[in-house]
């Protein structure tokens, strides 16, 4: 049901990828979970439309506090220059349109960093999906939109819920 909504909302920018890929989580991390909530979401998203989906496109090269505690430019710190392309595809990324999908936007951090590891490897656009954004805390003094660096001209971040 969430997929068809994100499917829904995002078509346009379905249509038009070229790949795919889930936001990723460090190893550890995924091992301890089991699973990636941004990559079931993504081959969710799958089941409605047809694209290519590189679930390990990104890989986060080294491990993060968890950021729920952080502000924004604390998780900006922490978060740069922790993505990277994984180097079997960075062939695929130079000219490609990618569309990144994720569970849960808070200040865009970490998405900004897929954004920025992707850009570097020749990404021709990146746009992203998310099933959710949450409300910037008035105290904290989140910038809006959370988007540092990502957006590019003609780029897009769509919700898959109502704003």
């Amino acid at each position: 049901m969430l997929a068809r909504a994100m499917a829904r909302a995002g078509h346009d920018m379905l249509l038009r990828a070229d790949i795919v890929a889930p936001v990723p989580l460090h190893r550890s991390r995924l091992w301890r979970r089991r699973y990636n909530q941004a990559a079931l979401i993504a081959a969710a998203l799958r089941q409605s439309r047809d694209f290519t989906l590189l679930p390990d496109l990104l890989e986060r090269t080294r491990r993060t506090p968890k950021l729920a505690r952080l502000n924004q430019a604390e998780r900006l710190r922490v978060m740069s220059a922790v993505v990277a392309v994984r180097s079997r595809y960075a062939s695929r990324v130079r000219g490609a349109r990618i569309v990144l999908v994720d569970d849960v936007l808070t200040t865009g951090a970490t998405l900004g960093a897929c954004a920025s590891a992707l850009r570097s490897a020749g990404a021709a656009s990146i746009d992203v999906l998310v099933a959710a954004r949450t409300a910037a805390p008035a105290n904290e003094g989140w910038e809006t939109p959370p988007f540092p660096g990502l957006y590019d001209e003609g780029a897009q971040a769509v919700t898959g819920g109502r704003d």
